[in-house]
This record gives structure tokens, sequence and C-alpha cells, in this order.
């Protein structure tokens, strides 16, 4: 169980630096899909039904973007800066469609590091089996920064 489980936090922004990199690899499956829509009851023909699709210019169903923005999202939650982490600013395009069971090759380059503002951009490019680019964006991220909001220092002076 997760909840209620202390977790080892993220790096801290002090030790990220400019050129860094993460690649992760995601194949897109049947469950995934399920699981999207069944949680956000998200009945698009587009992404579901195969007769609707092929009348499309997408000819066959294609996978949510916001399941693809999940992916990234969660690889700076997990991995870069990890845990404790939180996206405050993302701009993510799909120049092309993913399909089901693609194979999706993700890149996330650390561009900026704000020590004083806690705060790293991290663009992301996404490839498919083709190699077309399929997602390219950037997102801004605190890393985790504990607050000592109450210490036996802030007393002294009562």
């Amino acid at each position: 169980m997760l909840l209620g489980k202390k977790r080892k936090l993220g790096r801290k922004v002090e030790s990220m630096s400019v050129g860094e990199k993460l690649k992760l690899t995601e194949k897109i499956e049947d469950k995934d899909l399920l699981l999207y829509l069944g949680l956000t009851n998200d009945g698009n023909p587009l992404y579901i039904q195969h007769d609707f699709a092929s009348q499309t210019s997408y000819e066959k169903p294609i996978v949510p973007a916001i399941m693809l923005t999940g992916i990234v999202t969660s690889a700076i939650s997990k991995y870069l800066p990890g845990p404790g982490s939180h996206i405050v600013d993302q701009q993510i395009s799909f120049p092309k469609p993913v399909y089901h069971y693609a194979t999706i090759d993700f890149l996330l380059t650390v561009v900026a590091v704000d020590v004083e503002k806690n705060l790293v951009e991290i663009e992301v490019e996404a490839t498919n089996e083709e190699g077309e680019v399929v997602i390219t964006g950037k997102l801004v991220a605190t890393p985790p920064r504990l607050e000592n909001k109450l210490t036996s220092h802030a007393m002294d002076n009562f």
C-alpha cells in the first residue's frame, strides 16, 4: 500500500544540472486504454471504435493525448526530479497520432535549473517505432523541498 508509507524523496534542485537526460520506453496496451477510459468515462469513438476511426483521417483508433501526457508527468514524479516534485507549468504538442499497441520512446532533458526559485525546466520529445516525433513539449517542475515551518529556533523570540 502506497498511502501512509514513507517514500524516498526525489532529488533536490541543488543536485540537478542542465543536460541531464532520462530515456524511457512505453508500450501502449489494451489494459492501459481500458483503465483510462474507465477512469474518465471518455467514450470518444476515435479512441475505441475501429469502424468509426477507419472513416477518419487517422484510419484507426488513437491513444488519448492526456494518456500520453500522463506518461510524461509520471516520469517527472517518479524519476526526474522524482517523488515529492510537482509540475507547475506544461506545454505539450502532439504532432502525430499515437496508435494502439505503439511503442513510444520518451526523452526528457533538463534545460534550465533555477536553484533560487526551486524550479527545473524539462523538455520532452517522444518518437514512435518509425522514428516520427509524436510528442514535444516543455514542463516546469518544483523538486521536493521540505520547509522547516516551526522549529525550536522559531520560538527563540518568545
